[in-house]
């Protein structure tokens, strides 16, 4: 089956391999010391750190994977069209009914985050600001209720 290609901003991709180089050097190699002191110390048939370490070594195992081969399907993009049009890579800023003005980058999922100011273009703001351009508004369905959106600028 072939894999799916994977764009991510040069940014995106970085921050990627430096989570991955995380977890190879640091976590993996801390959880599996952990694990080897309490195979050490004694009984951990009913331990439930024991217990926690493994799925914690699991856990950062699948990470690692699922990394690795979002990093081998991986194409960066070149910056976003300098047009005024919403795309992938695109930094937009938008505003509210209320006024309040946010400044997203639109991304591909596998490099989304919310707290870095990365929305994916597969989310529900990011799907309605794709295509659009500067001083287009659009309006997104939450479960609150529609919540219209204007495009203060495009970069």
């Amino acid at each position: 089956m072939a894999q799916r290609t994977v764009p991510l901003t040069a940014a995106g991709m970085a921050r990627l391999e430096q989570e991955l180089a995380l977890l190879r050097t640091e976590r993996l190699p801390d959880i599996s010391a952990r694990i080897q002191e309490e195979t050490e110390s004694g009984d951990v048939s009913d331990n439930s750190e024991y217990e926690d370490l493994k799925e914690a070594f699991a856990i950062t195992e699948a990470r690692i994977q699922e990394l690795e081969q979002t990093l081998a399907n991986a194409v960066v993009l070149g910056p976003a069209a300098d047009d005024g049009t919403v795309s992938l890579g695109s930094n937009v800023t938008i505003r509210d009914e209320d006024g309040m003005e946010e400044t997203w980058v639109l991304v591909s999922p596998a490099e989304a985050t919310a707290a870095g100011g990365a929305i994916s273009t597969e989310s529900p703001v990011g799907s309605a600001l794709l295509g659009r351009c500067e001083g287009d508004s659009t309006t997104v369905e939450t479960p609150v209720g529609p919540l219209v959106y204007t495009i203060v600028k495009v970069g």
